[in-house]
């Protein structure tokens, strides 16, 4: 007789483990189910349409160093790729769901609110005591507010704000769930610069980290211990110098963030069209580090851009394609260019497949918004994901 060997216990899904730890252990924002349900309503009455709707993340993500936040890590993104983005994105038809950043730039708002100018300086007193924009901008100003309202009223736009990057993985989490019912006619847009570390909550600090020793008579007189024998600041902790003592210098230890892009490509929106970015500074390794992502997450598309040149250029990098790079043609650019002015038909610079050489540019930035030629491109491939799943269910109904 052949003694029964019990069957072998599966490999724990090392993924899923942790990302049950993660959203365990740091707490949703206090907002998340009010958002849930906005974005539930949203997403619900244009599945209900048969409409397209891209989720578009934007802005930077803070890193809370303590529970009562003073101090936070930070990254320079603004927001402007996302906000310009969902603008054209409108422009085609799609209803934009906006995740951004508390603060960070907003589409429609950002034409005055990212401006050099004072958004004041746009406006001047009428004759009658009213309010009203200055003759040089009324044209544009209102173009801006008759596209703004169009998208409120025909519910196409709904922002939601986020602040912290645990405040941003519960929040994509929730949402990319909720839009299941859409299919292959939901779009993920993560133009958001996420952190890749952050401090676990029980290595937080729960109040304000001090930098200096005032403090210590206080706390040593509640614990009657002998009072300080200092009363001025001695130190700093933000002072790298190599003569203070390393004790005394402010030391930040981070965790990295979970990888969950993979868990969003197969559980949270298995069906959803994924773009993801890839900012580098260095050009020889862009297309690298964008490939890498793409064959270790298996999503659909990654757009790598490099700092110094990202309002001039980027690159797609997609399953099966060769690298396409799309550029702002320098010698047709158009002055003022908006959603409204820039024409999508208007030809990419594609011929060369190195990055272009910062130095070769203009000091000033393009006329013409790179995103202009960057979500037409990304909603020809979109249309080209739904049809080839829609193509797989009918081969599957037939084989049936």
């Amino acid at each position: 007789m052949i003694p029964h060997t019990p069957s072998e216990t599966p490999p724990p899904n090392l993924s899923a483990l942790a990302e049950d730890h993660y959203f365990s252990a740091n707490p949703p924002p206090k907002d998340l189910e009010k958002h849930i349900a906005l974005a539930k309503d949203f997403i619900d009455f244009h599945a209900a349409a048969g409409r397209r709707l891209v989720l578009v993340t934007s802005g930077g993500t803070t890193v809370p160093l303590e529970k009562q936040t003073v101090r936070f890590i930070d990254n320079f993104s603004a927001g402007t790729r996302g906000a310009t983005s969902a603008e054209y994105f409108l422009e085609a038809g799609y209803a934009v769901l906006f995740l951004h950043r508390q603060f960070s730039l907003l589409p429609f708002s950002r034409h005055y609110s990212h401006a050099t100018d004072c958004f004041l300086d746009f406006l001047r007193e009428g004759p009658d005591g009213s309010v009203i924009a200055r003759d040089e901008d009324a044209g544009k100003m209102l173009h801006v507010l008759r596209k703004y309202r169009e998208a409120r009223d025909k519910k196409m736009l709904l922002v939601l704000p986020f602040v912290s990057i645990s405040d941003y993985l519960h929040e994509l989490r929730s949402i990319t769930r909720l839009m299941r019912p859409l299919g292959p006619k939901a779009l993920l847009y993560l133009a958001a610069a996420v952190s890749d570390f952050f401090v676990p909550p029980e290595r937080m600090s729960e109040h304000k980290i001090q930098s200096t020793d005032a403090a210590d008579s206080v706390l040593q007189a509640k614990k009657k211990v002998a009072a300080a024998t200092e009363e001025e600041e001695t130190f700093d902790n933000f002072d790298s110098s190599p003569k203070v003592p390393r004790s005394k210098r402010l030391v930040v230890d981070l965790d990295p963030v979970p990888k969950f892009l993979k868990n969003l490509v197969e559980g949270w929106s298995p069906e959803g069209m994924i773009v993801s970015f890839k900012l580098e500074t260095d050009p020889a390794i862009l297309v690298h580090k964008a490939r890498y992502s793409l064959d270790r997450y298996q999503h659909h598309l990654v757009i790598g851009n490099l700092l110094a040149t990202r309002k001039w250029e980027v690159v797609f990098v997609s399953p099966g394609n060769p690298d396409k790079w799309i550029r702002v043609p320098r010698n047709k650019a158009l002055t003022g260019a908006s959603p409204s002015t820039a024409s999508p038909a208007l030809a990419a610079e594609t011929q060369s497949d190195e990055p272009l050489d910062p130095k070769s540019l203009p000091e000033a930035e393009p006329d013409l918004e790179i995103e202009s030629l960057i979500i037409p491109a990304v909603s020809e491939l979109h249309t080209k994901y739904i049809n080839s799943i829609e193509q797989r269910r009918q081969q599957k109904q037939l084989s049936v």
